[in-house]
């Protein structure tokens, strides 16, 4: 059989991924791989994920180093297999590894003139939706950014390179550009004074952020810089859902083989609110609302590592409360055992967060840009209430529970973000506990 060579390519793991960043090899050049074997672990601003060979064959060439940052499509290895053409190959659909926090922002156009095939101006850099993304939030025209060195593969800006560039024009330091980035550092270092070295003292315990701790704390603080947070308070009863759900979980199980919980009837209900007030369903790009017609809800789920991702049912408001159940269960499921897919966290248009899991009665949320408004419920609690009845009030006990709605206030109004967080609780309390399954 006549020998020939597989070219191994980067592949496309949703529509907004334009690049990944490869963290591990498992393989190095002269070993022999089988098809669908685990070639190396990549990272994108969603997920982590294994990628596996489409190919059986002797690995003769790795194209990229770790860390190295390669964009959709590109060849990263290639394999002498006994396949008789030479074709590029995509790698095959990875599969998620690890997870990305839950308020991971969605990379948008950014307000900043570059064309679809070149968004990049006219120096024929590419810059992804990420960076062009923060670019144009932090009001960096294209030029500057054309002027920004960048440290990644081929000189291109990346994430590190355009927040270090902002940091550094908001505390007023003058940073060279289109340099090398040692240049870069050696102007910074001259401008800004040194920091004294922190020093730690007494009985502690001293623990590195990971990548994914260190994302979190990334978008959280992005998040707060750029929507202005109002958080709005109210609460239901939900006595009827209780005792349905209590009433039917055993018969539901055995229809359906699915286990019921609150979430797919806490996500029926924002739904069914989003119909009525349709603007909760947006993201703002510069000074343009953009009303999305699709309602996705991404649900906030945790990890085993403590780590909460973020996977997101498309076209919720298509699904009956089977179908939402199934889907909530399926992509909880895969969460808990890393197998996501990266396309199971885009797309999102509203989130939904249970901070009721952990016993906390509410939060305040931050909200998972580009959105506009995130939901926490609390937790479910007996407490006595009083009815009013047609023989006068009375004092019941009543399953309470606790709901928040932070909104990004350059869009959402009070008023607005009240009424929908009321309807929320409206649709919750209407609950039918009559309702066949």
């Amino acid at each position: 059989m006549n020998m020939s060579t597989v070219d191994l390519v980067m592949p496309k793991m949703g529509e907004s991924i334009m690049e990944a960043t490869i963290l591990k090899w498992h393989k190095k050049p002269g070993d022999f791989v089988k098809m669908d074997e685990t070639m190396l672990e990549i990272a994108t601003d969603k997920v982590d994920s294994e990628v596996p060979s489409t190919a059986e064959g002797t690995i003769t060439e790795i194209l990229f180093k770790e860390n190295d940052v390669v964009p959709v499509g590109k060849v990263i290895a290639r394999i002498s297999s006994g396949a008789t053409s030479s074709v590029p190959v995509a790698a095959a659909e990875p599969i998620a590894k690890t997870s990305a926090p839950a308020n991971m922002p969605t990379p948008v156009a950014a307000p900043i003139s570059a064309s679809n095939d070149n968004p990049s101006g006219g120096n024929n850099k590419f810059y992804s939706p990420l960076v062009l993304n923060i670019a144009g939030s932090e009001g960096v025209s294209m030029t500057e950014l054309e002027k920004i060195a960048g440290t990644g593969n081929d000189g291109r800006v990346t994430k590190k390179d355009i927040l270090h560039y902002v940091a550094n024009r908001k505390a007023g330091v003058q940073t060279v550009v289109a340099a090398s980035p040692i240049v870069v550092e050696q102007a910074a270092a001259a401008v800004a004074p040194s920091a004294p070295a922190s020093v730690i003292g007494g009985n502690v315990e001293i623990i590195e952020m990971d990548r994914m701790r260190k994302m979190i704390a990334d978008h959280m603080v992005r998040s707060k810089a750029t929507s202005p947070h109002v958080t709005s308070f109210t609460e239901a009863d939900v006595t009827n859902i209780v005792q349905w759900r209590n009433k039917i979980k055993s018969p539901f199980e055995k229809k359906y083989n699915s286990k019921i919980t609150f979430t797919p009837i806490f996500i029926e209900a924002v739904v069914n609110a989003i119909r009525k007030y349709p603007l909760i369903n947006s993201s703002l790009d510069g000074n343009q609302i953009i009303v999305k017609k699709d309602i996705n809800i991404g649900m906030a789920t945790a990890l085993p590592t403590g780590n909460l991702i973020v996977p997101v049912i498309k076209n919720a408001d298509t699904k009956n409360l089977f179908g939402l159940t199934k889907e909530v269960n399926l992509l909880a499921d895969n969460a808990r055992n890393n197998r996501l897919k990266p396309d199971d966290t885009q797309g999102g248009t509203f989130t939904m967060t249970n901070v009721g899991t952990f016993g906390s009665l509410m939060g305040t949320p931050i909200i998972n840009q580009p959105q506009v408004a995130i939901l926490a419920v609390g937790a479910i609690k007996k407490r006595p209430m009083v009815l009013e009845t047609e023989h006068g009030d009375v004092i019941a006990i009543r399953h309470m529970m606790y709901l928040s709605l932070s909104y990004d206030h350059r869009i959402v109004d009070g008023s607005l973000g009240a009424s929908f967080l009321t309807e929320i609780a409206n649709e919750l309390e209407r609950f039918d506990s009559n309702r066949e399954i």
